[in-house]
């Protein structure tokens, strides 16, 4: 099902119809949103600034999105259509017991370079919903649900509480890493390493992961035999 930021846009803010130049407006507003946050240096992000990428004026922005949230939300329903191919079909088939590191080594490397390609935009979303956005929670949790539940059935058959909230608690760490070492400030957290050691971090980090999760995913499937 669809979430509101995915669902088809046909009128602007006033309720006017958006015919093919309204579309391509509404359109081209998006991509420069995208845009200014695919640079991981660049300045804060703000409607102004988009308008001036999009070439719009401030005022048309607002007619195509009322606040930051709402365009927030329509690039984030952008992105998140890439999950599937990105990392999320890796958990569609189960994982062999006998290839359980490699498998979750190869989901756990997916994700974390989709969380690097779309970090300002993740980070962003991430803290709109924790400053209490109810929108922008409300996506965050509705993008999350499935990814929990496909995790879940690779402990056993899925659907089972116990599995769910299982699933969930890993995934919180999950995503918890990944905001942390795509953090602008990670060198600094890191005690100033070099790029290289950084990127070797990270690496131990994700191998560490995928011991965690195949360890708990080998012990929730022994439990349902």
């Amino acid at each position: 099902m669809a979430t509101a930021a995915q669902r088809p846009i046909s009128h602007n803010q006033i309720g006017q119809k958006l015919g093919r130049k309204g579309q391509e407006t509404r359109e081209r507003i998006i991509s420069a949103m995208l845009h200014l946050l695919a640079d991981p240096d660049g300045p804060p992000v703000t409607v102004s600034g988009v308008a001036k990428e999009a070439q719009v004026r401030p005022p048309n922005v607002y007619l195509y999105f009322p606040d930051m949230a709402e365009l927030l939300l329509a690039a984030l329903a952008r992105v998140m259509d890439t999950a599937e191919e990105a990392y999320l079909a890796r958990l569609r088939q189960r994982w062999p017991d006998a290839e359980l590191h490699a498998s979750c080594l190869t989901f756990l490397r997916a994700h974390y370079a989709f969380w690097q390609k779309h970090a300002r935009l993740l980070h962003m979303r991430n803290a709109m919903a924790d400053d209490g956005d109810l929108r922008v929670l409300r996506y965050r949790n509705d993008v999350t649900k499935p990814l929990i539940d496909l995790l879940a059935t690779q402990f056993c058959s899925g659907g089972e509480l116990a599995e769910t909230n299982v699933a969930c608690v890993l995934l919180t760490g999950l995503e918890r890493m990944a905001t942390v070492v795509t953090n602008p400030q990670f060198r600094i957290i890191t005690g100033g390493a070099a790029e290289a050691d950084q990127r070797a971090y990270v690496r131990g980090l994700v191998e560490a992961e995928a011991e965690v999760l195949a360890a708990v995913i080998a012990s929730r499937r022994a439990a349902a035999r």
